[in-house]
C-alpha cells in the first residue's frame, strides 16, 4: 500500500525520514494484524517528499507541516477504532521524529481509497475480494 509522507524540508534528516517511513508502514501492518504477511509486506511501498521551506502552507500562510497519506483498498480501516488508532500512532511517530520542530496541529494523516477492481500489483488488477483472499492465503 503506497505511503507518501510529504513534509517541509529541514524537519528531519533523510536518514530519520527513512526510519519514520518504515515505522509508519509497520503501524499500518500492525493496525491490521498482518505484520508478517508474505503478500502484504512487499506491497507496503512509498516515499518521503521534502518541500522547500516557504512552499508549504496551512491556514493560507507559509507554515511547516507533515502530511501522511496512504492509498489503500476500500475495505482497509474497517472500523473507526482502527482509524483512530492509526491516526494517533502515525501522529506520534511524526512528532517523535520531528523532535519538537513541528506541533501536533501541523500533522495531517489521511487515506485515499482505490476503486474496487483497480488495485494493481505486478500487472494484475485485483478486486477487493481477491486482495482479501491473497492476504488470507499468505498468513
Amino acid at each position: 500500500m503506497p505511503i507518501q509522507i510529504t513534509m517541509t524540508e529541514g524537519l528531519v534528516s533523510h536518514e530519520a525520514a527513512k526510519k519514520m517511513h518504515q515505522e509508519v508502514g509497520q503501524a499500518f501492518l500492525d493496525n491490521h494484524q498482518i505484520s508478517d504477511n508474505r503478500f502484504m509486506l512487499p506491497n507496503v511501498i512509498g516515499e518521503v517528499v521534502f518541500i522547500d521551506k516557504g512552499l508549504t502552507f496551512a491556514g493560507l500562510q507559509v507554515s511547516t507541516l507533515a502530511i501522511v497519506e496512504l492509498k489503500v483498498p476500500s475495505f482497509t480501516f474497517g472500523t473507526q477504532a482502527q482509524k483512530d488508532k492509526f491516526v494517533k500512532d502515525v501522529t506520534d511517530i511524526v512528532l517523535t521524529y520531528t523532535d519538537g520542530k513541528l506541533p501536533k496541529e501541523s500533522i495531517w494523516v489521511s487515506a485515499v481509497y482505490a476503486v474496487d477492481g483497480l488495485w494493481g500489483i505486478a500487472g494484475k488488477a485485483y478486486k477487493n475480494e481477491q486482495l482479501g483472499e491473497s492476504i488470507q492465503l499468505a498468513s
